[in-house]
């Protein structure tokens, strides 16, 4: 669409299908939800999406531009010489925090890799672009090490894995603050 009003009325239904699909999972929301909460009739979302799965491709890629922007954004930053400890500390705060912000949407999109083949090539190329592009902020900010690729995408792993614990599987018996701690000397460790 170009004319502004055709313009708002995708991103309405965009927009609808983003917060249908964080509250009520993707196999729970049909096109007419979605269209009532776009405020446009279901005709109209048929003139836009073929079908519920078109929506749902543009709601991932919209949190994906909303979520990893600013991940991106700090790696972009690093400069000589490099402070680890701090470096790693708020990119392990900044992952927890998206992670918590956009904690159903993330379940729900994350629950489709293992059924939808196009979701899961998304993520994956994600994590590709997420790896790539935090090894050659590192270079640039004057670090090398072997295995560096590896190396980021080990740490990307982990990271997410602590952020999933944190938000969503709440053991009582253990101290995420001790954990964060434990990650991030970990993680220096793997990098020095």
């Amino acid at each position: 669409p170009k004319q502004t009003r055709s313009i708002d009325k995708k991103n309405r239904i965009i927009d609808a299908g983003y917060k249908l699909f964080a509250r009520d999972g993707y196999y729970s929301t049909n096109t007419a939800m979605i269209a009532k909460e776009a405020g446009v009739s279901t005709g109209i979302v048929y003139g836009y999406f073929r079908d519920k799965r078109d929506i749902l491709i543009e709601v991932l890629n919209v949190y994906v531009n909303k979520v990893f922007e600013p991940i991106f954004a700090m790696f972009d930053k690093i400069q000589a010489p490099i402070d680890f400890d701090f470096l790693l500390t708020h990119a392990v705060e900044a992952v927890v925090q998206m992670h918590k912000d956009n904690s159903e949407i993330h379940a729900a999109l994350h629950s489709l890799t293992y059924s939808d083949e196009i979701v899961n090539k998304r993520f994956t190329e994600l994590e590709n672009d997420m790896t790539i592009r935090v090894a050659d902020c590192l270079e640039k900010g004057g670090y090398c090490t072997e295995n560096l690729k590896e190396k980021v995408h080990l740490a990307m792993r982990c990271v997410q894995d602590f952020s999933h614990e944190y938000i969503y599987d709440h053991h009582e018996y253990l101290s995420y603050e001790q954990m964060k701690k434990q990650l991030v000397g970990m993680l220096k460790y793997l990098f020095e």
